[in-house]
């Protein structure tokens, strides 16, 4: 009988063994740091994106970022517990990201935790300046499924205080590579194996087609079988000196995303503004232009008794913002237009959508 498979689907008590920066992310409270896009590796499932592919670019979240106050401002933003290092491969601009985690520790002190994500067997003495600079946990994804050649700085690292984890997609076609994998794990310093479900891409959908994967259905880039497989291999590893985690694909877009962005909304939250149902930003809007802007807001001021703070206006977007509730309520009784807008709680405010409350305008 298989046992059941932790899965991470929605916020739940933490699993014995389970590594922190897991539990953080599934909460939404960890900053994702792309320190470089700079990766060798070529895996045909990589997921990322061509704007982030090989780019020297840094990003903090989904905001670009030319400096570390930047990365700090946005991890402020969403007063985050702790940042997950990624890439491309962190570890090819080793210094940046040394660098990342000293100014993270600096700013927000030893409880905000990190971890980092490398393919790189690194020579084991830079485990040490990670160490001394703060570093928390360290993922390695094995290039070739083998964890013999990582054993050195697996070892390094642990006994310098780091977790050490292992995470790979878990891919249909390669089983017996995955259940020799647990028996090469067993009794060494790793502490976790967390298995990402394979997920088709625009990025990697060629590659996944020669393959021969299909998607599993629903909605969601799963690829079909990694599931299946995911829970056979947890079913093995029990009494193995080791956690297994699985990924779902649908947490990765609509839970973990979505908790990151609730985060963000909630500390950044406008007087005027409410967060919806799917976690983005509403508030309602007036279109104006900037030399009517200001007496506008003072006759809706007083007409809708708004406090300070609860009405504004965007010079950029050229509107008056104010609380969707009041927009709601002069929309059938003013010439102009009025409308919902929602937005993306992230540092750009990306529009959603936009709506005419007053459709006869």
């Amino acid at each position: 009988m298989v046992g059941p498979l932790p899965m991470a689907t929605e916020i739940s008590p933490a699993e014995v063994g389970e590594a922190e920066g897991c539990i953080q992310c599934q909460r939404g409270s960890k900053l994702v740091l792309f320190v470089t896009g700079k990766c060798h590796w070529g895996c045909d499932y990589c997921p990322l994106s061509d704007n982030r592919r090989e780019t020297p670019d840094m990003f903090a979240n989904e905001r670009r970022c030319n400096d570390w106050d930047e990365v700090i401002e946005e991890a402020r933003a969403m007063n985050a517990t702790g940042t997950g290092i990624t890439g491309g491969d962190p570890m090819l601009d080793m210094e940046k990201s040394l660098e990342a985690v000293k100014q993270l520790k600096a700013a927000f002190g030893p409880q905000h935790h990190i971890h980092l994500y490398t393919s790189i067997p690194f020579n084991p003495v830079h485990s040490k300046q990670f160490a001394d600079a703060g570093l928390d946990e360290i993922r390695f994804h094995l290039l070739d499924g083998k964890l013999s050649r990582y054993l050195e700085v697996i070892d390094e690292c642990s006994n310098l205080g780091i977790d050490v984890g292992i995470e790979l997609p878990c891919e249909p076609d390669r089983s017996n590579e995955l259940f020799a994998l647990l028996d090469e794990m067993n009794g060494t310093s790793v502490k976790f194996l967390n298995l990402n479900e394979l997920e088709i891409t625009v990025g990697n959908q060629e590659n996944m087609d020669v393959r021969g994967f299909n998607l599993s259905g629903g909605m969601t880039a799963a690829a079909e079988g990694s599931f299946e497989l995911a829970t056979k291999l947890r079913e093995y590893a029990k009494g193995m000196s080791f956690h297994v985690k699985f990924c779902t694909a649908s947490f990765k877009d609509a839970g973990q995303l979505r908790a990151r962005f609730r985060r963000r909304a909630e500390v950044t939250l406008r007087p005027y503004e409410i967060i919806s149902s799917d976690d983005t930003i509403l508030f309602g809007a007036i279109p104006t232009d900037e030399n009517d802007a200001r007496d506008d807001m003072i006759d809706l001021s007083n007409h809708l008794d708004l406090s300070e703070g609860w009405i504004r206006y965007d010079p950029v977007a050229r509107r008056i913002e104010l609380p969707l509730s009041a927009a709601e309520t002069i929309a059938e009784h003013i010439s102009v237009q009025v409308q919902l807008v929602e937005i993306h709680p992230t540092h750009e405010r990306l529009e959603v959508s936009v709506v005419n409350l007053n459709n006869n305008r």
